[in-house]
């Protein structure tokens, strides 16, 4: 996925596609509603605390830009298998109104006359009479056959129309959360503009800050991975070390903080969903003090921030936009839960 994104083609699908949109328009909404000049309202001078609420606000929405990205590509699978669906049923459509064609011509070639008086003048009315009979039943099969694949194509015609109309609501929620993401990478460029300008030591202290973990966590035992795949996905995580962070990219070159854990847990033949937030219910949550390496931390209340514990106190994360994947403490940020997958 990364940063390369697939156009989404405008066709129909399936009412499948209709469980998740209230959720993303709702995010769509909630990410328009924040105020451009709000990611900037810090006083001027207190730099640190600018692009840590810049660096936070960006972080939300990459994740639900990440959300709708998902979303759109699960919606187009349902677009064609709904197409194939539709062709394949009228296909059958077609073989029955040709099968129902050559029958009604060859009524009318056997005489489109009043039943009483080709009966009249058959030389074996026994024999019209059993023949009269199977067409009358052929017919009303056929015919019933005919109205049930019909019936079937009005109600997938009405789906896809409705879907379509879901699509284009979906590319206007995803839209919102892209232009919202845009609007706060230029607030970062301005931020990460301004602590360059900032003496060598102020900057140091940023990081330094950025990187200190709290000193009133709970002991963490020793304990090593809970599973042969928790100790894959560790390994492969700590393969990814210095690889930068990169919006909306799942790897392998680059990755944002949902998208590490992702990646990392694919390579341990687990699929993790693509957010932070569902990442949190993709397994059993523990607690702090009984975490292991491969355990996903998740950060914040809305728990817009994910990293891979590894032991030691530290974790695993793809940070920030500059800042490489990497190891830092664990109560880098207020935790809000602990999941084992």
């Amino acid at each position: 996925m990364g940063s390369h994104r697939r156009r989404l083609a405008h066709s129909g699908f399936d009412r499948g596609a209709c469980a998740a949109l209230s959720a993303l328009s709702v995010a769509a909404a909630a990410l328009g509603a924040v105020p451009a000049g709000s990611a900037v309202a810090a006083p001027q001078g207190d730099a640190r605390a600018e692009v840590d609420r810049l660096y936070e606000e960006a972080e939300k929405a990459t994740e639900a830009y990440n959300k709708a990205d998902e979303r759109a590509d699960a919606l187009h699978r349902q677009v064609s298998d709904s197409q194939d669906l539709i062709a394949r049923q009228q296909e059958r459509v077609n073989t029955m109104r040709d099968a129902l064609g050559s029958l009604a011509g060859a009524q009318y070639r056997s005489g489109g006359i009043d039943p009483a008086v080709a009966l009249l003048f058959s030389a074996d009315p026994d024999d019209y009479l059993d023949k009269a009979s199977v067409l009358d039943r052929i017919t009303a099969h056929q015919a019933g056959q005919l109205h049930e694949l019909q019936g079937a194509l009005r109600e997938l015609a009405q789906e896809r129309a409705e879907a379509t109309r879901q699509l284009a609501e979906l590319e206007r929620s995803r839209a919102a959360v892209a232009r919202h993401k845009k609007t706060v990478e230029h607030k970062l460029a301005k931020a990460r503009q301004l602590l360059n300008s900032l003496p060598a030591t102020e900057r140091a202290a940023y990081e330094r800050i950025s990187r200190t973990g709290r000193t009133d966590l709970p002991e963490l035992g020793g304990a090593g991975p809970a599973s042969e795949r928790a100790a894959a996905a560790v390994a492969a995580a700590r393969a990814a070390l210095g690889r930068p962070y990169v919006w909306g990219a799942n790897g392998p070159s680059g990755f944002d903080c949902s998208g590490l854990m992702q990646w990392a847990y694919a390579r341990a033949g687990v699929h993790l969903p693509r957010t932070s937030q569902e990442q949190r219910f993709a397994g059993h949550q523990v607690p702090l003090s009984q975490a292991r390496p491969g355990d996903l931390v998740v950060y914040r209340s809305d728990a817009s921030h994910v990293g891979m514990y590894v032991g030691n106190g530290r974790v695993i994360h793809a940070p920030y936009p500059g800042a490489p994947v990497r190891y830092d403490p664990v109560g880098m940020m207020p935790i809000s839960s602990v999941t084992r997958v």
